[in-house]
């Protein structure tokens, strides 16, 4: 039997355990079975923008009101009827919360292949893609938690800094970013901070009085407060918002506090699920969803794709210098087994409750 965990779109909070009997695998299918995964406030975000972004479109139950949130991990492939993918791979990628998924690989190389299934062609080639850990220049395997936990989030820190620096950060000389512990909003302030001396903006992280000495001893904001303190900013400076948290309360603060001082509102996140709301009627500039394939797209004509992976790989490789120090690391590494864990993780993501410091490597299937 094949075990995936569901939500209920219109209430996340509300899950279950749905079981049914493996999928056959037709010519050209793989089977695999799925290892470990993440599951971080990004996910969150992911199940919040469920509709709105289509990430419920990659892997869905057949039930309308339902749907599996999508996961970043790892996984190894154990039937094959695809003669270019064999049984005893390693490949890494977009996953549902599940111990099994049947994929139809297309446009196979060496480095790995697409999901070519009907339902996911229209759906953004970035989350289709798998790579063959085998062929992987950043793959190892000691490092397959903060390659799962990070690598995702930290491509999206490294495009919305590339996305602002591109932009001339649209006049601003500040940059305030809202769930500031969050591993993508900290990801984009490393990112923000190897800038200093370049004359760019000061950047600003809010966060929750329980999360600021975490956020402050991370080193790579200039300035960390509480949500309550974002009023105390001077209203003179010209800002860039970057909003991980999603809550409208939040938005509507900083919008009324900058008005037109505000030169660039940009929506990436959805931690603060229970506060979504719309952007609209707001001082200052409307609030722009930031969409990373569009920026991928863009420097892929302007650097091409390998110049873009290049630079990727390059402050990822200097991201994790702070974030595995042996005395002080940013990420502690927590994993867990079987529904439980899965259950337990999921609900405290929802709560806002995990500490920043840890990350959680899961597993549906439990060993021994």
């Amino acid at each position: 039997m094949t075990t995936t965990f569901v939500v209920e779109k219109k209430a996340l909070a509300r899950t279950r355990w749905v079981r049914s009997e493996p999928t056959p695998l037709s010519e050209g299918a793989v089977r695999l079975t799925i290892d470990t995964f993440a599951l971080t406030s990004n996910n969150i975000t992911y199940a919040a923008f469920g509709d709105a972004m289509n990430y419920w479109g990659f892997f869905p139950t057949g039930d309308t009101s339902t749907g599996c949130i999508p996961v970043w991990g790892f996984a190894n492939v154990t039937e094959s009827r695809c003669g270019e993918v064999l049984a005893g791979e390693r490949i890494y990628g977009y996953f549902p919360i599940a111990d099994e998924v049947v994929l139809e690989p297309t446009r196979i190389g060496a480095n790995g292949f697409s999901d070519g299934a009907a339902h996911r062609r229209e759906l953004h080639a970035v989350y289709n893609h798998y790579l063959r850990c085998s062929a992987d220049p950043g793959y190892s395997p000691e490092r397959e938690a903060e390659q799962a936990l990070l690598r995702p989030l930290f491509t999206t820190s490294f495009l919305i800094d590339d996305f602002l620096a591109d932009n001339g950060f649209f006049g601003a000389r500040s940059v305030i970013l809202s769930s500031a512990s969050s591993k993508t909003a900290y990801g984009t302030a490393f990112c923000l901070s190897r800038r200093r001396g370049d004359g760019e903006a000061k950047v600003i992280g809010l966060t929750s009085p329980a999360n600021l000495a975490f956020t402050r001893g991370l080193g790579c904001y200039d300035e960390v407060l509480t949500y309550e303190a974002v009023t105390a900013l001077p209203v003179e400076t010209p800002t860039v918002y970057v909003d991980f948290s999603g809550s409208v309360g939040l938005r509507a603060n900083i919008h009324q506090h900058f008005g037109d001082r505000l030169a660039y509102s940009c929506s990436v996140g959805g931690t603060h699920w229970d506060e979504l709301g719309s952007g609209k009627g707001l001082p200052g500039p409307r609030p722009t969803l930031f969409f990373a394939p569009a920026q991928i797209k863009k420097r892929n004509a302007d650097w091409g794709s390998t110049g873009l992976q290049q630079r990727i790989a390059e402050a990822w490789a200097a991201f994790m210098r702070p974030v595995t120090q042996g005395s002080s690391p940013w990420l502690h590494v927590v994993r867990g087994e079987g529904m439980s864990a899965i259950e337990s993780t999921y609900a405290k993501l929802l709560a806002g409750s995990t500490n920043p410091a840890e990350g959680h490597m899961l597993s549906v299937r439990q060993v021994g």
